[in-house]
């Protein structure tokens, strides 16, 4: 079983890549943000392999980190979702992102990958809910994630934080934006401040980041 894979960058497509080692050229599927990291051809590489092998191919996908391919693992445990599937979603979503749409139970990101619609994205946030970062650390990994981010959920949202968070959707707010707003706010008082304090604070942390409804 390859789990790693270490040579020179030969050709790059617009989902795969060919790494030279030693000689042997490996074909390995990617999702487009780890491409974009690549060096041009003739460049040393490294990537974190997931090997699958089925009765009529072996197809390789590769990651520049680990916290990306345990992505990729965790989204596979979802009905509906694929090696191909799991790319496409990673070549559009950080990890960071990822893991804020889910956390916030917003399906709208999700769907901007190929071939995921409104239903299969719904069923992604719904069935990774309670794997992904609790409200502060899925904000203090933003958008672009790190090891942490990889860790089940401690804590759930609030009663009072969860109440704010559809306040705000309700005032025209995406989901994510009001569910990053009030875990600021979260993060930097009281935990334990009632619904309207929270909403209060959580519009001018909007307004200070320049999102209006």
């Amino acid at each position: 079983m390859i789990a790693k894979l270490k040579g020179i960058v030969d050709s790059v497509g617009t989902d795969r890549v060919i790494l030279d080692v030693n000689g042997v050229g490996y074909l390995v599927f990617c999702p487009a943000r780890t491409l974009q990291d690549l060096p041009p051809p003739s460049g040393a590489a490294m990537l974190l392999i997931d090997t699958h092998v089925r009765e009529d191919h072996i197809h390789l996908y590769g990651f520049s980190d680990s916290l990306e391919r345990d992505w990729f693992r965790l989204l596979q445990t979802v009905q509906g979702v694929g090696a191909r599937v799991a790319i496409a979603i990673l070549s559009v979503l950080s990890p960071g992102q990822l893991a804020e749409a889910i956390a916030a139970q917003d399906k709208v990101p999700v769907t901007q990958a190929p071939g995921v619609g409104t239903k299969l994205a719904q069923r992604i946030v719904a069935e990774l809910k309670g794997k992904v970062p609790s409200l502060v650390e899925v904000l203090s990994v933003g958008s672009t994630g790190d090891a942490d981010a990889s860790r089940t959920a401690s804590g759930l949202m609030s009663a009072a934080a969860a109440d704010a968070v559809s306040a705000l959707v309700n005032l025209g707010y995406r989901r994510v934006e009001a569910f990053t707003a009030v875990a600021a706010v979260a993060k930097q008082q009281d935990d334990a401040l009632e619904v309207e304090p929270l909403i209060r604070s959580a519009l001018r942390e909007l307004a200070q980041a320049g999102n209006v409804a």
